[in-house]
């Protein structure tokens, strides 16, 4: 006779609301683990999805990801010229907040270049790439744009022609894909009146510095910002070529900073990624913990319930050991239950889950390994209660 299996099915209402209780909280843990390495997979998605071997930015910058570079836009023409470079093409990346759809949206806006330049849109699932210098856009489907749908960039509006799926920035906002031109201009341009008071305001300054009104018109375009700048330049290396030379000659002639593209995802990892990697590393470990102390703390209120039963079976003769495996058993189908119970939940929740979940197979198994272990564990305590009870107990009130 088993007797695990006989208490369960005597008390069977109990012990589903057991593990549908459990279920949910170690359900928390699984999707954590996707919060986890979905966090990660959103902050390097950019990098591993540009086919690009150098990232070329500003000068002591970390750029483009963690700290902003601005470069001349001619600068990619000196990094073509570099011996053992077969391409290099400007990029401009920002991120942006627009009424889209009827509602504020957040995303990071990709300029490139359109007639065979690096960087352009991977990952396409409707429509084609753009093939216009202008007022073309390539959209992830998280702002929910159609294709062929016209949506509104201040003074233009640019039509939807391909769709992607997953593409996104650290923060998980998706990416929006223009021509480098209408990237800039779209960056760098402002509303008429302010342009109407910032000139105002230059003219004052020249006129106040001595200059006649007329000298002071002619020198107003040398104080106006310029939008012909770029945040980086793709590079892609002629075949057999040393990639650490060719960074080296780039950055003591041309000085700019040259990242590889495992350097750059370290510096995305080690920077922008670190604190939030560290914060829900630190949550998923409390969970887990949280987990197996709440098992632990079920199995043996659920030993305690039986305490006098377990006497009877000691003053009957029962062996230590059918104590041991009764408890033991309970444990073990508890958290197997639970496990398979919050496994279900997981796939339930991940469709309408706001962010990336990134679930790794060797992950899921190493938490399940720790929450059969701690399970185990948890179990000791109780049978250590069980095996101290004398059996005259089971002869008191």
């Amino acid at each position: 006779m088993d007797l695990a299996f006989k208490d369960i099915r005597r008390h069977l209402g109990k012990f589903i609301a057991t593990i549908v209780g459990v279920a949910m909280l170690l359900a928390i843990v699984l999707v954590m683990n996707g919060i986890y390495q979905g966090n990660i997979a959103d902050g390097v998605w950019l990098i591993n999805n540009t086919a690009t071997d150098l990232w070329v930015v500003e000068r002591g910058r970390g750029g483009p990801f963690n700290e902003s570079s601005r470069m001349p836009r001619d600068a990619y023409k000196s990094v073509a010229a570099t011996p053992g470079v077969a391409k290099a093409s400007p990029l401009v990346i920002y991120g942006a907040q627009r009424d889209i759809g009827g509602k504020s949206q957040q995303f990071t806006i990709i300029g490139y270049d359109v007639f065979g330049g690096l960087g352009g849109p991977g990952g396409i699932v409707r429509g084609r790439a753009i093939e216009a210098p202008h007022y073309e856009l390539v959209a992830d489907r998280k702002l929910g744009l159609a294709l062929g749908e016209r949506v509104s960039f201040g003074t233009h509006d640019y039509t939807v022609v391909g769709i992607t799926h997953g593409a996104v920035d650290s923060s998980g906002s998706a990416l929006v894909y223009l021509s480098l031109p209408d990237a800039q201009e779209v960056q760098f341009q402002q509303d008429n009146r302010a342009l109407v008071a910032a000139r105002a305001a230059n003219l004052k300054r020249l006129e106040r510095a001595g200059y006649s009104t007329e000298q002071a018109s002619r020198l107003l375009p040398l104080l106006s910002s310029s939008g012909d700048t770029v945040n980086a330049v793709l590079v892609r290396l002629a075949p057999g070529v040393d990639g650490a030379q060719v960074a080296k000659h780039i950055g003591d002639w041309l000085y700019f900073n040259v990242y590889t593209t495992d350097e750059e995802r370290s510096l995305m990892l080690e920077g922008k990624l670190s604190r939030m990697s560290a914060v829900l590393g630190l949550f998923r470990a409390l969970l887990i913990i949280v987990s197996i102390v709440i098992i632990a703390l079920i199995i043996y209120v659920l030993t305690i319930e039986k305490i006098k039963s377990i006497a009877t079976l000691k003053l009957i003769g029962a062996s230590n050991w059918v104590i041991v495996r009764l408890i033991m058993e309970q444990s073990i189908a508890l958290t197997l239950a639970s496990f398979a119970v919050a496994y279900g939940l997981r796939e339930l929740i991940v469709p309408g889950f706001p962010r990336t979940l990134a679930f790794l197979p060797q992950e899921t198994a190493a938490t399940f390994a720790v929450m059969m272990g701690g399970g185990v564990i948890a179990s000791l305590m109780a049978i250590w209660h069980a095996l101290r009870t004398p059996p005259q107990s089971a002869l008191g009130g």
